[in-house]
């Protein structure tokens, strides 16, 4: 899947609720706490983890690749 970034970042937890993994900020905290959430390989449990253009993020078979 790819997520168009429209500024020069968006937030973990944001991106995880634009592309439909999670429905608000509270689950995506939940989300993050208990499931495996990679930013270019490297796990990640931040939901303020900034993304930018180019990352990459996979979680639970699904990849997002921010252009």
């Amino acid at each position: 899947m790819e997520f168009e970034l429209r500024d020069e970042y968006i937030t973990l937890a944001q991106l995880l609720k634009a592309c439909d993994v999670v429905y608000s900020g509270g689950q995506a905290k939940e989300y993050l706490a208990s499931m495996e959430v990679f930013v270019n390989g490297v796990n990640e449990n931040r939901r303020g983890k900034k993304i930018y253009h180019g990352d990459i993020v996979e979680t639970n078979g699904i990849r997002i690749e921010v252009k």
